[in-house]
Order: C-alpha cells, then sequence, then structure tokens
C-alpha cells in the first residue's frame, strides 16, 4: 500500500473489540478506537536475546520494523535484524458476505520467521494483552484470568471479576463484561503477569518456523433490544466461544485464502473503476466499516445489525449514518441493510414513535430501546431539532434501493404503510424545507436547503419505483411527476451563473455537494438532466482545494463519503480521480493519527473530527455503477 496509513488495523471485530496501531507498531502503544489504550506486547527470543516487536514502554532491544501492508482483511508487518526476518499478519476474517463470519468476534495473528544469516535459531515469541482489553479504564474493577485447554488450542481467558453485562452506553465508553480470550494451536505456556502496573494475560510458544494465535471476546449479551437481552448472530444455534475457537483454529488456512480472493477483487474492481489511490481506500476502510457494527438475532428470529455511532454521541441504527454507509452493504449483501432498517422499522410502528416522520435512531449502543437523539426522559422530544425531511428521504431510499437489488420488492410491500406515511411528509414539506436539521448542518441549520430537497425528490421517486415494482402503476405514474415537478421546481430557482446550483434557494451563487442526486444517476430516472451533473462537477473542480472540494461554501472542511457519492457524478475514470486522488493524499499526510474520519479540512488535511465510522463504506459507491 503506497498510503502512510493514519492508523493500523489489527484485530477489528465490533465496536468494542477494536484494536489499532501505528506506523511503527514496535514503538507505539495499541489503540481503542476511541483512542484509549489497548496495550498489547509482542517480544521474539532469538537464541538469547529478546527484542519487541509490538508495543512500547520497555527496555527492550526492538527488531527493527521494515515493511507494513493491509488489505482489505489483513494487515502484514515485516521485521527484520541481521538474524531473521519476521512477519506478522493480523486477519480480521469480518466477511460482509457470510453472515456468520461477520458476527464471529474472533481475530488472528500469524507469525513466521526466515533465517537471513545462513544459520538455524532457537526462536520462540511471547505476546502480553492487557486488562485494558476488559474494561473501560485500566484500574476501574480487579481483573482475573483463567486457563484453559480447548482441544488442540492452549488459552487463556480475562475479564472482570464482578461483571454487569450490558448495564451502561456511550460513545467513548468501552466494554466491561464479558471474556477476553487469547489461544495458540498447539503447545504453548499461559498465565498472568504485571507490565506497566496493568493485569496482563500472556502466551508463550516455540516459532517453528510459525504460530497461530487466537484472539476473541465473548460478550455473553450484545444488545437490550427493546427491552431484551440479545446474543450475537454467532451463537444462534448454541454454539459456544470454545466451540467457535477451535473451529476458527481449524479453518485457518481456508479462511483467509477466502479473505484474500474477496480483497483482490475488491481491488480490482475499484482500481479498474477508480485508479489505485480509490482502491487503497477502500482496502484500508472496510474493516472499520464492519467492525462500526454489531451483527445479532432479536427474540423473534429477526436479523438486527446495529451500528454505533462512534465518536459524536454513540447512538445506535442512526438512520443519517446509515444512509452513507449504505453502498458497501447494497452492492455485498443486501441482507445487511435490511437488517440495519428493521429496529427503525419496529420502532416507527410502536405507540413509542407517534409523529409522522422516520426515527433519528434506536437507542445509544449497545441499549437499543427507542430514539435518544434529542429526547429528554422527563419532557420528551425536542422537536425544533428533530431530522424528519432528512430521516423520512433515507429510509424510503434505502428501502428502494434493497428491493431494486435484490429484485425483491416483499420488503417495502411489508412496511408499505410506514413508507407511505414519510411519503406524504416529502412531498407535503420536501419541495423547499423549512428550518430543520439536515446530517451535514455542522455550521448551523439551513432552511430552503437545495441538498434536502434533493433528497426529497429522490425520496419520491423511490417510493413510485416501488409502487411500479408492485404493481401500482397509475400512482407510480403520479408520485414520480411529483419528483419530476419538485426537480424543475429546483432547476428553476437554485441555478447559479455559472450553471452550478446553490445551497439554499435563498443564498444565489453558493454551492454544496449535491450527493444525493447520485441515486438519480444509478436508478436511471432520469430526473435531472445532463446539464445538472456537468454543471455541478464544474463547480467542484473550482473549488476543489488541495485535500478535496469543502461541503459547502460556508467552511473549508468536507466529507470523505460525499466527495465519493459526487465523484460517481464523473463520466470518465479520470474525472473520477480527480477527487479520489486528494482525498487519498489527505489521509497520506494526516497528523491525526486515528481510524480514518470523515471529516476534515480540506486545506490543510487536518480532522475536524469523528473516527471509525461506519459511514466510510459511502465511498464504494462508485462500485454500484459498475456496468459491467
Amino acid at each position: 500500500m503506497k498510503m502512510r496509513m493514519p492508523a493500523i488495523p489489527l484485530i477489528t471485530v465490533d465496536p468494542y473489540f477494536s484494536v489499532w496501531s501505528y506506523d511503527k507498531v514496535n514503538t507505539h502503544e495499541a489503540e481503542h478506537w476511541t483512542g484509549g489504550r489497548n496495550t498489547i506486547r509482542g517480544y521474539v527470543k532469538i537464541d538469547s536475546e529478546i527484542f519487541r516487536f509490538l508495543g512500547r514502554g520497555d527496555m527492550k532491544k526492538i527488531i527493527p520494523q521494515v515493511s507494513v501492508e493491509a488489505d482489505a482483511l489483513s494487515t502484514t508487518i515485516v521485521y527484520e535484524n541481521e538474524k531473521i526476518r519476521l512477519t506478522a499478519v493480523w486477519t480480521s476474517p469480518m466477511l460482509v458476505t457470510d453472515l456468520y463470519l461477520s458476527s464471529r468476534p474472533i481475530s488472528y495473528l500469524k507469525l513466521f520467521y526466515e533465517s537471513l544469516d545462513g544459520f538455524d535459531h532457537d526462536v520462540s515469541v511471547k505476546l502480553y494483552c492487557s486488562e485494558e482489553l476488559t474494561l473501560n479504564n485500566a484500574g476501574d474493577a480487579r481483573v482475573i484470568s483463567k486457563e484453559e485447554k480447548i482441544g488442540e488450542l492452549t488459552a487463556v481467558r480475562m475479564g472482570r471479576g464482578n461483571r454487569n453485562v450490558l448495564w451502561r452506553s456511550g460513545d467513548h465508553v468501552r466494554i466491561d463484561w464479558g471474556w477476553f480470550y487469547m489461544a495458540v494451536k498447539g503447545e504453548a505456556s499461559v498465565g498472568n503477569d504485571l507490565i506497566d502496573d496493568l493485569y496482563t494475560v500472556y502466551a508463550e510458544t516455540k516459532l517453528n518456523n510459525e504460530a497461530l494465535f487466537l484472539f476473541a471476546y465473548d460478550d455473553i449479551y450484545s444488545l437490550e433490544y427493546f427491552g431484551e437481552r440479545v446474543k450475537a448472530y454467532w451463537k444462534k444455534d448454541g454454539k459456544t466461544i470454545n466451540e467457535a475457537l477451535l473451529e476458527a483454529a481449524g479453518e485457518y488456512e481456508s479462511l483467509t485464502a477466502r479473505c484474500k480472493a474477496f480483497s483482490e477483487d475488491m481491488y480490482e474492481k475499484a482500481n479498474r473503476l477508480g485508479g489505485l489511490e480509490y482502491a487503497e481506500m477502500l482496502q484500508l476502510c472496510y474493516r472499520q466499516v464492519m467492525a462500526a457494527h454489531k451483527l445479532a438475532v432479536d427474540n423473534e428470529g429477526k436479523l438486527i445489525y446495529i451500528s454505533k455511532e462512534c465518536d459524536s454521541n454513540g447512538c445506535a441504527a442512526t438512520v443519517d449514518v446509515t444512509y452513507p454507509s449504505a453502498p458497501m452493504f447494497l452492492y455485498y449483501n443486501p441482507e445487511l441493510l435490511k437488517a440495519m432498517l428493521n429496529p427503525i422499522i419496529k420502532f416507527a410502528k410502536s405507540d413509542a414513535w407517534p409523529f409522522d416522520f422516520a426515527p433519528h435512531d434506536v437507542g445509544q449502543y449497545p441499549l437499543v430501546n427507542g430514539q435518544v437523539y434529542r429526547c429528554n426522559p422527563k419532557n420528551g422530544y425536542d422537536l425544533e431539532h428533530q431530522m424528519p425531511v432528512e430521516e423520512c428521504g433515507n429510509m424510503i431510499i434505502l428501502v428502494a434501493a434493497i428491493c431494486d437489488k435484490l429484485g425483491d420488492y416483499s420488503f417495502a410491500e411489508e412496511n408499505i404503510d410506514l413508507l407511505e406515511m414519510w411519503k406524504e411528509y416529502l412531498v407535503k414539506y420536501g419541495e423547499d424545507p423549512e428550518n430543520q436539521l439536515c446530517t451535514d448542518d455542522f455550521a448551523g441549520t439551513l432552511a430552503h436547503n437545495c441538498n434536502l430537497s434533493i433528497k426529497a425528490i429522490i425520496g419520491i421517486a423511490g417510493y413510485s419505483k416501488i409502487l411500479s415494482a408492485l404493481g401500482n402503476a397509475e400512482q407510480a405514474n403520479a408520485e414520480m411527476q411529483i419528483a419530476k415537478k419538485y426537480a424543475q421546481s429546483f432547476l428553476d430557482r437554485a441555478k447559479n451563473s455559472d450553471g452550478s446550483y446553490a445551497l439554499t434557494y435563498d443564498r444565489p451563487e453558493t454551492f454544496s455537494l449535491k450527493y444525493n442526486a447520485v441515486w438519480d444517476m444509478l436508478w436511471k430516472t432520469d430526473i435531472f438532466p445532463e446539464s445538472f451533473y456537468k454543471g455541478e462537477l464544474m463547480r467542484y473542480k473550482k473549488e476543489m482545494n488541495y485535500y478535496g472540494v469543502p461541503l459547502d461554501s460556508r467552511e473549508k472542511y468536507t466529507k470523505s463519503d460525499w466527495t465519493m457519492w459526487v465523484a460517481c457524478m464523473a463520466d470518465s475514470k479520470e474525472d473520477f480521480e480527480f477527487f479520489a486522488k486528494p482525498l487519498w493524499s489527505a489521509y497520506n499526510t494526516m497528523r491525526t493519527r486515528f481510524a480514518m474520519t470523515d471529516w476534515y479540512y480540506t486545506d490543510t488535511s487536518e480532522m475536524k473530527k469523528f473516527r471509525h465510522r461506519s459511514v466510510q463504506g459511502g465511498l464504494f459507491f462508485k462500485l454500484l455503477m459498475d456496468k459491467k
């Protein structure tokens, strides 16, 4: 990978089980995506000398790191000294195409070496994992451990001594219940120790050319879902974590071959459509997107896939976070996208949600019990700060996109009453939205928001597509005529003198990224003329800074997801790369070292906020446009 990754993924399973590092993993302590330490130390003993290859903070010699590479599912780090070359391959096999593997909370580290000096060497490795993987903060509580033998695996588990499952929620909050496991395939010694005043568990084994470590986290129950505790999908048939670990160890070779093929296919398609820089960004963001979710089954047997709104407010299943993340799931596995919408639909149908517009969220991760955004337990919902046009448009567009991709409109048919109600809201308020929140109101709310109007137009058009597929041609045509009428109203009132279109109807000559219109191109609904897209692209090129196009006229910051959506307006690979390369450059030079941000300044590449968010799934939109 040419990019100097802003953060290096090591273990990426879900919002809690998350370990990242930096360019030199043997000089930096590993971290959780929040920036809290996740201390893991790794040592290699070569004959009688001990070298550190992972972590920092002691006086041990370091075996120099010479390269780091990453693809969609694995990170490969190579170290060398005058005696050996040590290779570490971290793999989190979260294959989006496989529901079980998307859920199983197990990650691998394979270590192997080769002699560089022509001599045989006695080589062993030892890994320490600290209490920080099982507590919100080190020292919060007493941690205990237990050694286990699991078939051919030698294992040790660690967890808080006094556990209270699913007892709290929050954004920068980490799990402190369940059990963390470290296992080694074959013979090893395991136990506990103190490292830098941290309780740790360790595993040590001979490196007879190679060794396989497995890391797992059994959270016992994953979510509270409308008052009931639910388990992760991988447990649905009664499988235990010991069984899953043994299974994972036995399928390492075949599974990593699947991961490699998946990653290579992604890279080839992305490179063909959008260039090398685009392909590298997809490779890097994939594990981040997957690890911002939790896959579970509710007590009615329905699939639920819950996102966490990381580094924001910790909301669960946020609609305007699902919407930008959708392209990756729509491309690879629409059933997972459907599972993201199931909680919103369940809540919207309940008596707890009395409004004629779609909810914003259904809780704060991992407590999925109903909307918490702008909701005070005593005073109820703050109606002035809801996002009704935004979320109604998002939900209808996503349902239409899922059904269109699957060629099956039963999901829409099952929920047609809700969709009809939300469509009516868009018809009533969407042509010229009043002052209300949208997903991009970082610089303040706006009345007469043109991009929000486009979302309403696309939402109405999406509903028309649904009706047409369900055989209601007359109403489908009527809805499409409304969408086209509103689109013409937008084209007449928002046009700037240079052929682009304004941020709001009452602010001429301004601009904004009109990313919502890209669905019109994907669906070939021809709501907006070719001149609209050309005019917008010309303006974006004019406004381009070194690291990207600003989100709108008000600030110099932008969003990575929307940048790649508007890049899909381009009718040539060269023009698409015009947008992809500055975004790649931003990640390549960014001084802030966290999992890929989606909100940064286009003139400096500095992160504004947001890290480890699932919205990076939006970078995959170009793959949906592939004609092959």
